[in-house]
């Protein structure tokens, strides 16, 4: 590779950036994306600096730009960071828990030129949903779907489906039907961060996911050419891992609140590897040079079995965060992957989450807060200024 930055390398380009703008959220979910440590990560880019990355990373081939948190609607530069992105010709996509969205916000959000949004949902009932959320948050959700609706954009719904709500697929694709939704993403929980930590109330079983693969399967066909519906299913019942970001620094770039910047949202839990910041590099040696983004590119790195597997050209070896996560070494193989020499520790969290399911069969209230089963995820600590 070249260290002028020029085009001549043989090296991908990062097509998608996400701009994580704040690790701040109102909302308290116990499969929160954020770091587990996040509430120690204050000093926060500024306009400035995010501007820069934007403009760097469009001319290294960024198409899709992606705002996202935590809330980025917390950010009160947020419509000024649109702008800019639609200046530069970026595809701009708002991901959102749609708190703090309301008319007013939009108007201007459209003014900007923002071109897609994106709101998740914690359930198809209010109770459900306000509880896993720690806050009154799913009336205000309904509205600003609707909204968003009214405003012409075509809206996606993300559904986060766990063990307490994945019963209720159909309700979801009745509700997001009667939204309007143009598509709807059904994303059973990705175990990091968070959700790892409270993995046992969280993994469904084996009979519900496929009891929710048939029914999102149906409504696939049924709503064909009126909402796309898609379904994805968590690792861990996985026979081979997924091709985790398209492999490692290949299209995705995200900057985190703080300018540090990762090949995946979750990467910065690895040890031993020390990745750049936006403010003391540009993104263009970032992404070419730097030794964290091509720490585990093309396949060197590998160990066996997958260094000798076909399967390595479609999955790049699965994700590497879960291999650290689940067996203590970020270049192992991924333990999702049945010829993992550690697919045990996944059989283990499948059995004791199973063991879990059973013993609480039939008592779960989504609305009770027994210190038995309330999530571990540090409420007072998501109370971050934005």
């Amino acid at each position: 590779m070249t260290r002028d930055g020029s085009a001549s390398n043989n090296l991908p380009k990062p097509l998608w950036l996400c701009a994580e703008l704040t690790y701040a959220c109102p909302l308290q979910c116990p499969y929160c994306s954020n770091p587990v440590d996040f509430s120690r990560q204050r000093d926060t880019l500024k306009t400035g600096d995010w501007i820069r990355v934007l403009r760097e990373a469009r001319l290294m081939g960024a198409v899709q730009l992606g705002f996202s948190g935590g809330e980025p609607l917390l950010r009160r530069d947020l419509e000024a960071m649109v702008a800019e992105g639609r200046r530069l010709g970026y595809y701009t996509n708002l991901i959102t828990s749609a708190a703090g969205l309301g008319e007013e916000r939009l108007k201007a959000l459209k003014q900007a030129g923002l071109d897609h949004i994106q709101i998740s949902f914690q359930a198809s009932s209010r109770a459900l949903s306000d509880f896993m959320a720690g806050t009154e948050i799913f009336e205000h959700k309904l509205a600003a779907a609707r909204l968003v609706k009214q405003y012409g954009y075509d809206i996606v719904l993300n559904f986060v489906v766990y063990r307490d709500n994945i019963d209720q697929i159909d309700l979801m694709l009745e509700m997001a039907g009667e939204v309007g939704a143009d598509y709807v993403e059904l994303a059973n929980v990705q175990y990091y961060g968070w959700a790892l930590l409270n993995r046992d109330r969280l993994l469904p079983t084996r009979e519900q996911l496929q009891r929710a693969e048939a029914i999102a399967h149906e409504y696939q066909e049924r709503w064909k050419g009126r909402m796309r519906v898609f379904y994805v299913i968590p690792d861990y019942y996985e026979e081979r891992p997924k091709a985790c970001m398209n492999g490692w620094g290949s299209i995705f770039l995200t900057v985190a609140p703080d300018g540090v910047a990762l090949p995946c949202q979750a990467a910065r839990q690895l040890p031993g590897i020390e990745f750049p910041n936006v403010r003391d590099h540009s993104v263009d040696w970032i992404w070419n040079e730097s030794p964290a983004f091509n720490r585990f590119r093309g396949f060197d790195w590998m160990k066996e079995p997958c260094r000798g597997c076909p399967e390595r050209f479609k999955d790049f070896g699965g994700c590497r965060c879960q291999a650290y996560m689940l067996t203590g070494d970020a270049a192992n193989t991924d333990p999702v992957c049945s010829l993992a020499p550690r697919h045990d520790v996944v059989l283990s969290a499948i059995a004791t989450a199973n063991a879990a399911a059973s013993a609480d069969d039939g008592k779960r209230d989504p609305r009770r807060q027994d210190p038995a089963v309330i999530f571990r995820n540090a409420r007072n600590s998501a109370k971050l200024s934005a």
